[in-house]
């Protein structure tokens, strides 16, 4: 086994390279740091990135962001990717209902968007039209969505609540929950509104109806996933010099810093919120210290303390026999929570064991390619029928250059419990029908393709009482950091949540390594948004 270690200078080692251990490696090579990145895919995006399937580029799952993830946005910003996406000018979804005698003679179309009003008036022009609900259910909606504004979703005691018996106390029918609550909430969520904390629910639903006009307009990549959170996220960690190391992974670690058995003496209290710091700046860094902090960094560099804080052992693709000993003054787990229980020393995080009680929820992906073109929209979402939301992946995975004529289509299918480990076979016999009963041109197409792509563990599961269950960043060890979309960013398990759990970690390492607080709203020493 070798060790790396540069003596002067301070270092830090994230491990994962999902959305949440990009952002805050980036983080910290901009103010300074020496940063070595693990991960043990062979590419970086975590659960957000493409692969090849003959000639496509597939996604392994659709991916959104909406206007109000700002700080998704601002690490698109940050890895020149924005241009490499669509946002709606304006909210604007399709939403067809199959019902009747399953043979979609009876679907009827509907939409929600909005208008170039004040909050709440931008939507009520689109519910008052809207046919899948009658004028008593809409009018309840409206109801229940001003009751909804005087949550607070910080309240701890929502989140023993489940946002189906809150909808229920409000007077919302089954239908208006089918077609309007979850159609929103489970594409967001990941879970039917039974299933559903009241904290979360009211978030996601304040945040993305009701914070501001355009909050809840929808924006999507134009190319595949992998050019943004893999090719761009790589090429920027690198101009940072952030050391990347693939089909690693790491087996171990350990810390001889204060408090690694509890908590130090007059250190920071167990699941603290992050942001802090003494407020002093270091001293300059000893010579030999590889890349500077960038101009405008708050920090200048960082000086390490002895490199003896932390050791984490890597092994891998590309290293020595026994693996590597990467000794750093900081440390970020950016990993799932099960993976993040099995590498923290016992006692790091108060109740540790509730990081294995914090469940999952799987996403499934079908994938269908046509020798047609059979859906005229970007995306859709149904009701009266299985299917959930269909995106158009034509242009994405490279088909339209290869066969004009043909089309790409994606269903996302959240909560997908009951059907996360059906065949293949099955899945095709269920779906290709519905498929016809929704896009009408499908029934004379030819399906040159049918493959499915399963996330047994796409998200935390956001049931009543997660909130309890997800840490703060901080840990009761200085320089130990948690980030993932599991911990408590407020925030479901999105995009937006991983992102802003790497900049509180980021925070968080910056802090201990005794850089000074950034005030509140500044941007980062790199100049991106969070």
């Amino acid at each position: 086994m070798s060790t790396a270690v540069r003596p002067g200078r301070a270092s830090a080692v994230v491990v994962g390279g999902g959305l949440a251990g990009i952002t805050a490696a980036l983080r910290l090579a901009e103010a300074g740091a020496e940063v070595t990145l693990v991960e043990g895919r062979p590419r970086l995006g975590g659960l957000a990135f493409s692969f090849r399937r003959g000639d496509l580029t597939v996604d392994n799952g659709q991916h959104v962001f909406l206007r109000c993830c700002t700080a998704y946005r601002g690490l698109l910003d940050r890895l020149g990717a924005t241009s490499l996406t669509t946002l709606q000018r304006r909210l604007d979804v399709p939403v067809l209902d199959c019902g009747g005698d399953g043979r979609g003679e009876t679907l009827r179309p509907g939409r929600i968007r909005r208008a170039a009003l004040p909050v709440p008036l931008h939507l009520a022009g689109s519910l008052a039209r809207y046919p899948h609900l009658g004028a008593a259910e809409r009018l309840r909606v409206v109801r229940a969505t001003l009751a909804l504004a005087r949550l607070d979703p910080a309240d701890p005691a929502l989140d023993a609540h489940s946002f189906g018996d809150w909808l229920r106390r409000q007077g919302q029918s089954p239908r208006a929950v089918e077609a309007l609550w979850d159609l929103i909430g489970v594409a967001t969520l990941n879970a039917r509104a039974d299933q559903v904390s009241l904290a979360l629910a009211a978030m996601v639903l304040r945040t993305g109806l009701l914070s501001a006009p355009g909050a809840s307009d929808i924006g999507w990549a134009d190319v595949p996933l992998g050019e943004i959170h893999h090719d761009a996220a790589l090429a920027a960690l690198r101009r940072c010099g952030v050391r990347v190391l693939l089909r690693a992974r790491a087996t171990a670690l350990k810390s001889s810093a204060p408090g690694a058995d509890g908590p130090a003496p007059g250190g920071p209290a167990p699941d603290a919120a992050p942001g802090g710091g003494d407020g002093v700046r270091p001293p300059a860094a000893a010579a030999g210290g590889g890349h500077p902090a960038p101009h405008g960094s708050d920090t200048h560099s960082l000086t390490g303390r002895g490199h003896d804080r932390h050791a984490v052992r890597v092994e891998g693709h590309g290293l020595p026999a026994g693996g590597e000993l990467l000794h750093a003054d900081a440390v970020v787990l950016a990993v799932p929570q099960d993976a993040a229980a099995g590498l923290l020393p016992p006692g790091t995080v108060e109740d540790q064991d509730r990081l294995r009680r914090l469940g999952t929820s799987p996403i499934l992906n079908v994938h269908a390619v046509y020798d047609r073109r059979v859906l005229r929209t970007p995306f859709l979402a149904g009701l009266g029928t299985p299917v959930q939301w269909v995106f158009d992946r034509t242009r994405h995975s490279g088909l339209a250059e290869r066969d004009p004529r043909a089309q790409y289509v994606a269903l996302s299918q959240s909560a997908a419990h009951d059907e996360i480990d059906l065949p293949v076979a099955e899945l095709r016999r269920r779906y290709l029908p519905e498929l016809e009963r929704l896009l009408p041109a499908a029934r004379g197409a030819k399906v040159l393709d049918f493959f499915v792509t399963r996330e047994r563990a796409a998200t935390f599961d956001p049931a009543p009482g997660s909130g309890r269950l997800r840490p703060q960043a901080r840990t009761r060890t200085p320089g130990l950091l948690l980030a993932g979309a599991w911990t408590a960013t407020g925030w479901p398990a999105t995009m937006e949540g991983a992102v802003r759990s790497g900049h509180t970690a980021a925070d968080g390492a910056l802090a201990a390594l005794g850089a000074r607080p950034a005030p509140a709203g500044a941007r980062t020493p790199g100049g991106w948004p969070r």
